[in-house]
């Protein structure tokens, strides 16, 4: 999985200086004083003085007196951040975000990037477009890091800031290729707690790839399972999962035709194409499809819409490609096509199926579906059946058996 991830540092500060331009260098968000609220965030240049984010306004005063203090409207915060992942979601369905201000992750969010290169260009270009995208939300220009993992992301984006190039990318590659690009980093990157640092200082770690290099069983018995976690990072082997805000119901793509298509080949290059990128999307989940929705947009005319079952969940784009196919052979569209969009549910796991020892034939059930589907498009639904057992014991023949449209469990639609 390929994450993109993007970093508003200090977002409700950004938000009010928006606000209020002008405002000197020492600031304090979250009241005044004599209040009894807590920092909701404040200026480097307090933070560099000792404020921290959660500690008591009054305390805050007693480091920078000369401070500007503000009151703090979280609810306005939320909701702009909200709007602004809500813009995010238009290039991916896979956003993950803290929109509580209170939260240590807000103003931060991940993003599932995989199989979109195809719709909207390479990575660096697609992370050049979602931050564009914001611009008018979110004040001033975010940390942008991809990578293999959600630290490897994290890490990057903290490289690109440093070397002023505004983002920075892992290689796509397996762990060995992030743990190359961890390796020469120092080790306080790693998201340890005081404590750890020292001991890891303790024992002159000062690279990640020094402590990548121990045995992991070692860290274990020194650091318990936190210090196992930790030591996965190094190692390109973060397993934290992206955990999208909303569940990922619908995954959609379309295209312009320029100009309209009057016949199915270059439908079907365009088909092809976005087949290819929403599978690429649900293999990475390990999801499956198992209903496509193809809509034409036709000259001079109404939308013309195809509902189509498949055989089994899964993410097989030559296959998606050839049944949608059939069903524009068998009712082609009636007027030139303007615009192609396909839309594929998924919530469904990739279907898999147990081979037998003895019995390989058996590998190609799953093939043998789809091409019964596509049999049943051409000549119709119900002139292609298939039997399934019942109880072969039973007393009368009508109950050992019944009759079902071939090529889907659920039967395919005409």
């Amino acid at each position: 999985m390929r994450l993109l991830y993007l970093d508003w540092p200090h977002l409700p500060l950004r938000l009010e200086e928006a606000q209020h331009p002008g405002l000197p260098d020492l600031v304090v968000l979250g009241g005044q004083p004599w209040d009894r609220g807590s920092v909701l965030d404040h200026s480097p240049a307090a933070g560099v003085l000792g404020v921290q984010r959660g500690q008591p306004l009054g305390s805050a005063h007693d480091l920078v007196p000369e401070a500007v203090f503000l009151p703090a409207d979280p609810d306005a915060y939320r909701s702009t951040f909200e709007r602004a992942l809500e813009q995010m979601a238009a290039f991916t369905p896979s956003v993950e975000g803290e929109v509580d201000p209170t939260g240590q992750g807000f103003g931060q969010a991940f993003l599932g990037i995989e199989g979109l290169g195809r719709l909207w260009g390479d990575e660096p270009v697609l992370a050049s477009s979602i931050a564009e995208a914001v611009k008018g939300i979110l004040p001033g220009t975010p940390r942008a890091g991809i990578g293999n993992t959600r630290f490897g992301a994290q890490v990057a984006a903290l490289v690109g800031a440093r070397r002023g190039s505004g983002q920075e990318a892992i290689p796509v590659g397996g762990a060995e290729v992030e743990a190359a690009f961890l390796a020469p980093l120092p080790v306080r990157l790693l998201p340890a707690d005081v404590a750890t640092r020292d001991r890891l200082r303790l024992f002159g770690l000062t690279r990640i790839g020094d402590f990548a290099a121990l045995p992991r069983s070692a860290v274990m018995a020194r650091f318990g399972a936190a210090g196992g976690d930790l030591h996965d990072m190094a190692r390109g082997l973060d397993g934290r999962p992206l955990r999208p805000r909303r569940p990922i119901e619908r995954l959609h793509a379309e295209a312009e035709m320029d100009p309209p298509a009057e016949t199915l080949e270059p439908l079907r290059f365009v088909l092809h194409h976005l087949c290819a990128t929403l599978c690429e999307q649900l293999d990475a989940r390990g999801a499956g499809a198992s209903r496509a929705s193809l809509v034409l947009t036709l000259e001079g005319s109404a939308a013309c819409r195809y509902d189509q079952a498949l055989p089994e969940p899964a993410a097989a784009p030559d296959l998606l490609e050839r049944l949608l196919l059939a069903r524009l052979e068998a009712k082609p569209p009636n007027a030139p096509v303007e615009r192609l969009a396909l839309e594929l549910d998924g919530t469904t796991p990739a279907a898999g199926q147990q081979l037998g020892l003895f019995t390989p034939q058996l590998g190609r059930q799953a093939r043998l579906d789809w091409r019964l589907a596509a049999i049943a498009i051409r000549f119709g639904p119900h002139r292609v059946l298939q039997a399934v057992q019942l109880d072969p014991e039973a007393m009368l023949p009508e109950q050992r058996f019944r009759w079902r449209p071939a090529g889907s469990a659920g039967g395919v639609e005409a």
